[in-house]
């Protein structure tokens, strides 16, 4: 876990190690001020020698004079050091996604993700500054302490074998029972953000169906969960206080007694008890700030382990082991005994037994009832996901062959939800093809029918789009992804119910372009309506994840009963 979270450091290790180096002098000089102090007060003041308490007290300032720069240059090295951090573990967690196939992602939420990506690396970054700091400060002033406390008296020293066994034991009986409890807070604070970001993105939904009430019932319900989670794991924390404090203000009353006794007896000078009791102080404050560090462990350490999850998570898609790559020769497609299962421990695959081809340049239509694993089927396509049996073929080659820019490039992909980003709608057309003209962008939307609506608008193509193209309507953002698929002049080009939103007179001028345009292009087409597939060369049937049958439009119609039932259903519905 270490590894991967320190090898995020890159080029800030130079501040993390810069950070507990000047924390040594500044050590060093806090360690010599209680013994100068001592001297001053036993030499200089009970001898009446003014100029020795005038030269040591002008060392003891210039000492603190570099502690204090020491402590500072200390702090900005620690949180550059840590901002540093928290940049290369978000950047790696962010690039590790961006590798993820279908199915990594389906391990974990999109809210899991989030939190991963910002209290997890915030919790990891306050320890590592702490580390770097505090960690290295603390046991150095407190072995460096304790060895001037024996010096001066190694019997009063003796109170700190009592005190520190009792601390130690305390924390260990904290921190055994936190760490799970943390665990559980973190994984509360994923379903919190699970219900804003649900919420955020359906608001227009909740509205609609006067909702907020519920919503509002729904995120007071997991916020409590989460302060409730939050209360148990600190009710273990609290006690780290007191007990520090009952430590600390024993060994100082013992340290009174018995170093009063001593100078009554004297054994022992009133500079030397003055020293003493300094470093005491600096031993209790060190054993204060070690048990802090305890307690940011126990808090990071759920959050390090989180982030390591992302980091550890075995790719499910790689580029073949092959150092050349081939290149799509055609659009072709071919499926043999293919099977799949989205995960192991399914009953029953979701695709069982496909066997299809597909010639280049075809246009298939693919239609079924909801469930019928339509968009499975051509997701396994471009590898959005592998085949768990069988092989898929493209270009004649196995999909596995080919790097996954190769084949991702040269397969357009519009998928069921229209994704669209903040932006103009020039800059995310050009997500299809970044040093695409303006010719070609226009060419591309008016194949897909959205040239017209992009220049009723008053910045045409300069027009900005809200967060998730919310300022269009459903068929608008349908018609600007199918133009973003068409910009990438793919071999393959999969319309998965992309023109559901339509109307049927423009989702008929989008297919005439498609036969147009895209002659040598393979086109797949999923739609729930007979109208946008009835063209095509061939249309699969899928029912409960196998091919119930293959043929044309007039086949079909007249040999399959699923094909006639739907077909016979709509036009009864358009009457």
């Amino acid at each position: 876990m270490l590894n991967h979270l320190l090898s995020c450091l890159g080029r800030y290790k130079k501040y993390a190690l810069l950070a507990p180096s000047v924390i040594l002098i500044e050590v060093f000089m806090e360690i010599l001020m209680p013994w100068i102090m001592a001297k001053i007060i036993d030499v200089g003041i009970q001898n009446g020698d003014v100029r020795y308490v005038t030269r040591m007290g002008l060392l003891m300032i210039a000492m603190a004079l570099v502690s204090l720069t020491a402590g500072v240059l200390a702090g900005r090295f620690a949180a550059v050091a840590g901002a540093g951090l928290s940049k290369g573990i978000r950047q790696k967690l962010f690039y590790k996604v961006q590798e993820f196939s279908f199915r990594n992602i389906d391990h974990f939420t999109t809210a899991s993700l989030i939190t991963r990506l910002t209290t997890d690396v915030n919790n990891t970054q306050m320890a590592f500054m702490m580390m770097i700091r505090t960690a290295v400060r603390a046991p150095m002033m407190l072995i460096c302490a304790t060895l001037m406390a024996v010096y001066i008296n190694a019997t009063l020293a003796k109170i700190f074998l009592v005190a520190v066994p009792f601390l130690g034991v305390a924390l260990y009986f904290i921190g055994s029972r936190a760490y799970p409890r943390f665990q559980i807070m973190l994984t509360k604070y994923d379903q919190l953000n699970a219900r804003v970001q649900e919420n955020l993105s359906a608001i227009h939904l909740v509205k609609a169906f006067v909702r907020e009430d519920h919503e509002k019932e729904a995120f007071r319900q997991a916020a409590d969960q989460l302060r409730d989670t939050q209360l148990r794991a600190e009710k273990i924390l609290l006690w780290n206080a007191p007990i520090m404090q009952l430590v600390m203000y024993s060994c100082m009353i013992a340290v009174a007694w018995f170093g009063g006794n001593l100078i009554i007896a004297s054994d022992m000078l009133t500079g030397e008890l003055l020293s003493f009791i300094s470093y005491i102080s600096q031993i209790l404050m060190s054993l204060m700030m070690i048990s802090m560090i305890f307690i940011m462990l126990i808090m990071s350490r759920a959050s390090a382990r989180r982030i390591c999850e992302v980091f550890d998570e075995p790719l499910d898609l790689t580029d073949s082991a092959a150092s050349d790559d081939p290149q799509l020769q055609d659009g072709s497609i071919e499926f043999r005994n293919v099977s799949f299962f989205y995960n192991e421990e399914a009953a029953a695959p979701v695709l069982h037994d496909i066997n299809l081809s597909i010639a280049s340049g075809q246009t298939v239509g693919i239609l079924g009832g909801t469930g019928s694993s339509k968009t499975t089927l051509v997701q396994l396509i471009p590898r959005l996901y592998d085949a768990s049996s069988g092989e898929v073929f493209v270009g004649g080659r196995n999909v596995q062959d080919y790097k996954l820019h190769t084949l991702h490039e040269n397969v357009a992909v519009v998928l069921q939800k229209n994704i669209l980003f903040s932006g103009t709608i020039k800059e995310n057309l050009r997500w299809g093809n970044p040093n695409a003209s303006e010719e070609e962008l226009i060419t591309a939307c008016q194949a897909a029918q959205a040239h017209d609506f992009i220049m009723a608008f008053p910045q045409g193509y300069d027009t900005d789009l809200s967060q998730g193209g919310g300022n269009l309507s459903g068929g608008q953002k349908q018609r600007l992804c199918i133009a973003r698929a068409l910009l990438k002049h793919p071999k393959i080009i999969i319309l998965d119910d992309s023109t559901s939103a339509v109307d049927t007179a423009t989702d008929s001028r989008i297919r005439q372009s498609f036969r147009r345009d895209l002659a040598d292009t393979t086109t797949i087409i999923i739609a729930q309506r007979v109208s946008s597939v009835q063209d095509a060369d061939c249309i699969i049937v899928m029912e409960n994840g196998t091919i119930n049958a293959i043929g044309t439009h007039e086949e079909l119609l007249k040999h399959n009963a699923i094909y006639q039932e739907v077909y016979d259903s709509q036009q009864k519905g358009a009457l």
